[in-house]
């Protein structure tokens, strides 16, 4: 018997979904066929939101009444104009990361010394998703500055997992995993630059897509993404795999602003022909130790798409278990000044100092904020010559494109176990490797749900292609929902 419980076994859904479980596609027919309006479909939110935020608090700052009066813009657009013609999200609600600017919301980054910082105007990609017509209902929690898989801070507090309220929903678009996955927004707006979406998207059980490097542009984005060369970006977490391509495709392309986006063409997963995909399997192997309920899922998941034609690999790579160091070692690279300079601002700060005022509940900081710029802190001080990782890091890239090419996906655990409770992810601060290895190669990655463990807790798979081939892998995983059921409503 198999410890994994699919989507499908746990709860099908009606042939008729709710408004708070249908796809945005299918919220989009609706609202275009006028057998909903923007207005009901913000409303049933709105409602949702004010009923399981207080449990979440996964929403810290909303915009209810500007979003209605842009619902009700919406319906007169939709009762009035030619239907061929209308913005491709057009009444759909959403959320936006609190890292992302958005016109008189906050952008704190959950760091004291910007706190009241007001955005006055919007992100680059927020002004896309309002272009295409999306109502943003608000902005949502993040860890304190990004960096940590624990959604918390001391201006706006902890968020919780939707599926367990003792788990963390993951970081840093934490606020955002929880509320896509409690129903409350049908997607929302997340970043990425070491496990930032998939994470969370694992943890609460609903799509979350890593764009390729360089294809979204993270102007005007907190934390900076200066010299990144990509390996932050900004995508989408929503219910299904469907819906990631529209949202990518009005927030995608160069804005002469950000140096590391460049246009690339987005292909169509529809055309991709799934005999003729190469599947990969993650070899395991290295200090990180994964949960077999998660090796269950991606072995699962290999069969799924080996039953529709694909053809199963071997995958090899010098330095793929070392993921985490080659991460850091790049980070570390492209920004020396680090996370304290996020975190501290301009006056910096004495780690010892608040180090020796955490226990007495005086820090200006969390713990995992803490421990992290120490670890940083100690890095600095080591031997190090960063530039001999990078070179591993090219060989190790150059490697996984030679063997992936246009026609390769990878199957990889999104974390080493399904969301551990509030604050014990701090004893394995290196399982992250599961993912960001695959920010500073830029590749392009899915989570997809796969099912639930023997507690009910959500487990999930990557989807991972080289650079430039989003398509690859939103096929697979679509594949994947398919067999398995994909995202089910927490909460209800």
């Amino acid at each position: 018997m198999h410890a994994l419980q699919t989507a499908k076994q746990k709860l099908p859904l009606s042939e008729t979904p709710s408004l708070l479980d249908a796809s945005v596609t299918e919220l989009v027919s609706r609202l275009r066929a006028r057998t909903l309006t923007s207005r009901e479909l913000v409303d049933a939110h709105i409602a949702r939101i004010e009923e399981v935020n207080p449990r979440l608090n996964a929403l810290v700052v909303d915009r209810f009444a500007d979003a209605r009066r842009e619902a009700d813009r919406a319906d007169e657009i939709l009762d009035s104009a030619d239907h061929t013609e209308l913005p491709p999200l057009l009444g759909i609600p959403c959320s936006i990361k609190e890292f992302l600017a958005m016109k008189g919301m906050p952008q704190t980054g959950g760091v004291l010394h910007r706190k009241g910082v007001i955005a006055d105007h919007d992100s680059v990609v927020v002004s896309r998703i309002r272009k295409a017509g999306a109502i943003p209902l608000g902005v949502t929690n993040v860890p304190e500055g990004g960096l940590w898989m624990e959604t918390h801070n001391l201006i706006w507090g902890r968020t919780s997992n939707p599926w367990d309220l003792s788990r963390t929903s993951g970081g840093s678009s934490g606020g955002e995993g929880a509320l896509v996955g409690a129903g409350a927004t049908p997607f929302g707006i997340g970043s990425d630059i070491g496990g930032s979406i998939r994470i969370p998207a694992a943890f609460c059980g609903t799509v979350g897509h890593k764009p390729s490097a360089g294809l979204v542009p993270n102007t005007d984005h907190f934390p900076a993404a200066k010299d990144s060369h990509g390996y932050m970006v900004i995508g989408p977490l929503c219910r299904r795999v469907g819906d990631v391509m529209p949202i990518l495709r009005a927030i995608a392309g160069p804005d002469g602003q950000d140096p590391a986006c460049q246009s690339m063409p987005m292909r169509d997963p529809g055309t991709v022909q799934i005999p003729s995909l190469r599947i990969f399997l993650w070899p395991g192997g290295g200090a990180l130790k994964v949960r077999p309920v998660m090796r269950e899922a991606v072995d699962l998941c290999a069969a799924a798409l080996r039953s529709e034609g694909a053809r199963e690999r071997t995958l090899s790579g010098h330095d793929l278990e070392n993921g985490f160091v080659l991460w850091m070692s790049a980070l570390q690279a492209a920004n020396p000044d680090g996370y304290e300079s996020v975190v501290a601002g301009e006056g910096g700060m004495s780690i010892l100092r608040e180090l020796l005022l955490y226990p007495l509940g005086r820090s200006s900081f969390v713990l995992p904020t803490l421990v992290t710029m120490l670890s940083e802190s100690l890095v600095r001080r080591l031997p190090i010559g960063f530039s001999s990782f990078l070179a591993r890091l090219d060989r190790l890239r150059d490697e996984l494109d030679a063997q992936l090419g246009d026609d390769g996906v990878i199957l990889h655990p999104p974390y080493s176990r399904p969301a551990p409770r509030h604050k014990l992810a701090l004893l394995t601060p290196f399982d992250a490797e599961c993912t960001a290895l695959f920010n500073v190669l830029g590749y392009a990655v899915t989570v997809v749900p796969v099912g639930f463990d023997e507690e009910g807790i959500p487990v999930a798979v990557q989807v991972i292609a080289r650079r430039g081939n989003d398509h690859l892998t939103l096929a697979a995983a679509a594949v994947i929902e398919r067999h398995f059921g994909g995202w089910r409503r927490a909460m209800s």
